[in-house]
């Protein structure tokens, strides 16, 4: 039996599991657009930084937002194609039973997802090039991007994303092929669907081998050992709530690739308590289709874990950030703009004119490299992001010293984190060359070795040094205060928010509002493709099961039973994502109370162990309301064409 009499087959399997092909199309157009849209982002934004230098690395944030999106759309992808080719079983024995080779039903399959990989990938570049400019409008109006960043329409991005999720789209169909392939005749004679093996050697491997690594990520920046801390990326603590997205991403695939045999278990106790047609129903359908199962979970799952994993890892460091920026600060208040970025030279100029009341402001810079030294290191090379102190540093902050005084910080000399010393053989005394942000250089000397907080540069330098050399100066991005004794800080000043240091922090700092916007840039995009893979697999699921509710009807059934049969299904999904969503989100928040605890907290009171339980619950009732919907509506308009197509028969 030659290849060619199959395309018949083929064209009659598209037309009766159009609704398959759909869903496959779909996933691959929006997973292209995701793809190609932050490649042109990325790309466009090599050698851009944005106009304030105390907001996130504009290169740093898209690419982990391509990162982010990259992912969940090739599991998306992968997942959905190989749910595709799994849900023909039947027909698959069919051709078996028929004469058709394993080779030719192998080729008939990928032949198949060729056709509407290609198709898709056309419609999602068009789209990507679409939707990539707005995004980057969003940028710019949340102060994230410079003025005037827009994105530069090119092949490169375009065609890594068609290459990327066409070669990941073919990988899970052939995957799933070579179990079509393997299917017996007799199987045709069957009606139920039964998942074999699901959980192959192949998966084992990569699931024990993403745990192994997500282990050994975590124990690596933990620890620091010699010559990791030797990359400013990787060392900076200020990094770390970046570099912990990347670990929560492990933990995810992980527990994903744990899914066959997590999701049998989490369902017999999730239903323990099921009586009832319905829901015993319910129970035998999730255990006796797995894969159909996973693939209708594995969308709600990355929203759900996402959702948790990166907003409770946000507020997380934010509660850290704010814990440790109080324990390191002597002054009393803390001013910071009311709106904007920077203070004002006029409110500058009233806190100066403060009786009895000393004023620190600082503002964030750029240097261009640090080198030298009797350290037998290379220096830090490339741009490295200084803190420019303006006042008194010693009487403002309370930093842990290991060496030297704050007290000589002063005319051109710098003091140094101890783990940015530490890595370089930095020592106080020695001296360093640099470039300012506009080119001119600068020798300065070592005073101090210190721990500096979240809220500051690993490097502080005097503002005298740098003033004239900071190219625009939007201002000052915060100031501190000390009264005298008797002496009392205004409460209110024109343009500025006044806080104690005790009250001071939390979710409307200017670095707090800065992580939520690299947040959402980073999961918008990403949570937004999963909430539609959601709708898209399970009107996909609804629609492979039409057979299974006619012959529900045929056994006594009614649409009433048949319809809160499907609802119990989707609320099964849910809750069993939801439950691995959880599982998941507690594994992350205590990996990241432990990145915390060894690279930022050295004392005080340790944080604990809590999860966001608000937006996890926001999550998962925006997956279950879609999972309905898009499961409840398909069955209802099936049932009904087929109540009609009967009553048509009996007229």
């Amino acid at each position: 039996m030659a290849v060619t009499p199959l395309l018949p087959v083929a064209i009659a399997t598209l037309r009766h599991r159009r609704l398959g092909f759909v869903g496959s199309f779909v996933a691959l157009t929006l997973g292209v657009a995701l793809i190609a849209g932050t490649g042109l982002l990325v790309s466009t934004s090599t050698g851009l930084q944005s106009d304030d230098p105390s907001a996130p690395s504009l290169k740093k944030l898209l690419t982990f937002m391509a990162g982010m999106s990259g992912f969940v759309s090739v599991f998306v992808v992968a997942s959905t194609f190989a749910f595709a080719v799994a849900g023909r079983r039947r027909e698959t024995a069919l051709l078996r039973a028929v004469g058709a080779t394993p080779r030719q039903v192998r080729m008939l399959v990928l032949g198949e997802a060729v056709v509407v990989s290609l198709a898709a990938s056309v419609c999602g570049a068009l789209l990507g090039t679409a939707v990539a400019p707005l995004f980057a409008r969003w940028l710019v109006a949340r102060g994230a991007a410079p003025e005037g960043f827009t994105v530069q329409i090119s092949a490169g991005p375009v065609l890594v994303a068609v290459a990327v999720e066409v070669a990941v789209a073919v990988v899970g169909a052939y995957a799933a092929a070579r179990r079509a392939g393997r299917v017996r005749p007799v199987e045709a004679l069957g009606d139920a669907a039964v998942d074999g093996r699901v959980m192959t050697l192949g998966r084992w491997l990569w699931a024990v081998g993403y745990l192994l690594v997500f282990s050994t990520v975590l124990v690596l920046f933990t620890t620091m050992p010699p010559g990791m801390d030797r990359d400013p990326q990787l060392r900076d603590p200020q990094n770390l709530p970046v570099w912990t997205l990347l670990i929560d991403v492990m933990a995810i695939v992980a527990v994903a690739l744990f899914a066959p045999v997590l999701v049998p278990a989490l369902v017999r106790v999730l239903t323990l308590p099921a009586s009832g047609a319905v829901g015993l129903l319910a129970r035998q359908n999730a255990l006796v289709a797995v894969r159909r199962t996973i693939s209708t979970a594995t969308p709600m799952f990355l929203v759900i874990a996402l959702t948790g994993t990166v907003i409770g890892s946000t507020l997380t460091f934010g509660v850290a950030r704010t814990v440790q920026s109080r324990a390191a600060l002597r002054a009393e208040y803390v001013v910071e703009p009311d709106g904007g970025s920077a203070l004002t030279p006029d409110t500058v100029e009233r806190l100066r004119a403060l009786p009895a009341v000393g004023s620190t402001t600082v503002r964030t810079t750029w240097l261009n490299g640090l080198a030298g030294g009797s350290g037998s290191g290379d220096g830090a090379s490339g741009t490295i992001t200084a803190t420019a102190v303006d006042g008194d540093a010693a009487a403002t902050w309370a930093l842990s010293t290991e060496a030297g005084s704050l007290d000589a910080l002063r005319g051109s000399s710098v003091a140094v984190s101890t783990s940015l010393a530490r890595a370089h053989g930095w020592q106080v005394g020695d001296r360093l060359h640099t470039a300012l942000d506009d080119g001119t250089p600068l020798t300065v000397e070592v005073v101090a070795l210190v721990n500096t907080p979240l809220n500051l540069a690993e490097v502080l330098l005097p503002y005298g040094a740098v003033a004239g050399h900071l190219g625009g100066d939007p201002g000052p991005t915060a100031a501190f205060l000390t009264p005298a004794a008797g002496a009392t800080a205004p409460t209110a000043i024109p343009g500025a928010v006044i806080a104690a240091t005790a009250a001071w922090g939390g979710h409307d700092d200017p670095r707090s509002r800065s992580d939520w916007i690299a947040m959402i840039a980073i999961l918008g995009p990403a949570l937004l493709y999963a909430l539609i893979a959601i709708v898209n697999t399970m009107m996909m699921s609804t629609g492979d099961r039409l057979r299974d509710f006619s012959i529900l009807r045929l056994t006594g059934g009614n649409d009433r039973q048949v319809l809160s049969m499907v609802g119990a299904e989707a609320l099964l999904t849910a809750v069993t994502a939801t439950a691995l969503a959880l599982l998941v989100t507690t594994g992350t928040q205590v990996a990241t109370l432990l990145l915390i605890r060894n690279r930022i907290l050295e004392s005080g009171p340790a944080l604990t162990l809590s999860l966001p339980w608000t937006a996890i619950g926001a999550a998962a009732v925006a997956g279950l309301a879609l999972a309905l919907v898009s499961s409840l509506v398909p069955a209802r308009i099936a049932l009904r064409a087929r109540a009609l197509e009967s009553a048509a028969v009996r007229q």
